[in-house]
C-alpha cells in the first residue's frame, strides 16, 4: 500500500488528467527541492507546477495551506526555474503555481477490507473536488484546488 502522501498526489494527477492536462513529471527533484506534479494544459499549453498537501481532515494547518509559506514558495519557484532550464522548449510558455489540498480519514478495519480491491485506476471517472474516494484503508478527498496560488 502506498503512503497517504503518494495517494494524495495520485488523486491530484487523476483529477488533472480529467481536467484536460497532460502530466509532464511527478516528484521532479533538483538541488533546490521537489515539485509534486508538473503538468501542461492541453489547450493553452500553460505549464503548471502543483504542490500537493495531504492532511488528515480537521487538521490544524487549514488542509496544508499554512505549510506553503513564503520560504516554501521561494523553494518551489527555484525548483521550477531549474526544471525550465532543463527543458528550455517549455521556457517561453506561460507558467502557473497551483496547490491541491487533499483531506483523508482512516477507515475502520471492517470498512478498509471492503475497499482493498479498489485502486486509483478505477476511480478516475469519480475524481471531483469534494467527492471522497476509498483506497485501501483511507477515504481521500480533494478538498480544494487553488489555481495561481502564488506568483513567481
Amino acid at each position: 500500500m502506498k503512503d497517504i502522501g503518494s495517494l494524495g498526489e495520485e488523486l491530484t494527477a487523476k483529477w488533472l488528467e480529467c481536467q484536460n492536462y497532460h502530466l509532464l513529471q511527478r516528484n521532479w527533484r533538483c538541488r533546490w527541492g521537489e515539485i509534486d506534479i508538473i503538468a501542461q494544459d492541453k489547450e493553452d499549453k500553460t505549464v503548471i507546477f502543483v504542490e500537493v498537501k495531504t492532511r488528515r481532515q480537521h487538521n490544524w494547518d487549514e488542509g496544508g495551506l499554512l505549510a506553503i509559506d513564503f520560504a516554501k514558495q521561494e523553494k518551489i519557484i527555484k525548483t521550477a526555474s531549474s526544471f525550465l532550464a532543463e527543458y528550455p522548449e517549455l521556457g517561453d510558455l506561460p507558467c502557473r503555481f497551483d496547490v491541491a489540498l487533499i483531506g483523508y480519514i482512516t477507515l475502520k478495519v471492517r470498512d478498509a477490507k471492503e475497499t482493498e480491491a479498489q485502486d486509483m485506476k478505477r476511480t478516475a471517472s469519480t475524481v471531483a473536488i469534494g467527492r471522497a474516494v476509498a483506497v485501501g484503508k483511507y477515504k481521500i478527498t480533494m478538498e480544494n484546488y487553488l489555481y495561481s496560488a502564488f506568483d513567481a
